[in-house]
């Protein structure tokens, strides 16, 4: 059973529409005001899962986490084939990834879908490639992941930088490495220094940094000169504990750690 939310305008409020009328469920959903309308739909699948929202042409900060906190990479060579997977799927279902961190038991993606349905068709194929990859590899059964993925909408320029900061100095926080270059297995050396890497798409933002890529390398560089703060950390982490768009300081104003934000405009994201 599917229920759709679609948002018109503000004016105009809600329209909810169901294959069951005696099926209503009322979402408070504050952030969604923020984004243009009609590109935004929203979808339940069932009463215990969260709303998701669609928003073709919009980035989303995915988290995908393996069941109990599990390990979902053993070696580079697990490494190596999730991110095969990621790349075709990625290329068949129309969606560009900008940046990435494989950790130990879960994975970060900054991604924008180009249709309605291609994030979750991309997740889907990944989950269910690397998990028959890994059972015929490790002689086991059962599921690998700890649920669906996890995303939340990414609606302004300053909560995008944000999240490429977040993603790519996640295994600095986790101790892994002391700086994020030094992360084989994560999108910063091509986004920072120009190393090729078949899986990034520049983002419009990214490309508008400066006009050549020796500046707008450097200019991104800066931006991973300061640490994110506690608040930025809690933000983050709230938007995607609870999928929704950001809707806070750290969408709306400038940045608080010196990084140039945008002022909280939206900013639609060109592959």
């Amino acid at each position: 059973m599917l229920l759709a939310i679609r948002f018109f305008d503000a004016a105009e409020g809600l329209r909810i529409s169901g294959s069951d009328p005696n099926w209503l469920i009322f979402a408070v959903i504050p952030s969604i005001s923020a984004l243009p309308c009609p590109a935004v739909s929203v979808h339940i699948g069932d009463m215990a899962r969260r709303l998701r929202i669609n928003a073709p042409g919009f980035p989303f900060h995915v988290v995908q986490r393996g069941n109990n906190r599990q390990v979902i990479f053993r070696d580079d060579l697990d490494r190596l084939y999730y991110l095969e997977c990621l790349v075709r799927a990625a290329d068949r279902y129309d969606c560009a990834v900008h940046c990435y961190a494989l950790m130990g038991n879960h994975v970060h993606l900054l991604v924008t879908p180009g249709r309605r349905t291609a994030l979750a068709k991309m997740m889907q194929s990944v989950g269910v490639r690397y998990v028959q990859y890994v059972n015929k590899r490790y002689e086991r059964t059962g599921g690998l992941w700890d649920g669906r993925y996890r995303d939340n909408l990414v609606n302004t320029d300053a909560y995008l930088v944000v999240c490429y900061r977040y993603i790519e100095l996640n295994p600095v926080r986790a101790g892994l490495v002391a700086f994020p270059a030094d992360w084989h297995w994560s999108s910063h050396r091509c986004n920072a220094y120009g190393e090729p890497d078949r899986i990034v798409t520049m983002h419009s933002y990214y490309a508008a940094l400066a006009p050549t890529g020796k500046q707008r390398r450097s200019r991104y560089r800066e931006w991973f000169k300061q640490s994110l703060t506690d608040g930025e950390l809690r933000a983050v982490r709230k938007a995607i504990r609870q999928q929704l768009a950001l809707d806070d300081e750290v969408g709306k104003s400038e940045l608080v750690n010196g990084v140039p934000g945008s002022g909280g405009r939206r900013r639609k994201a060109k592959k």
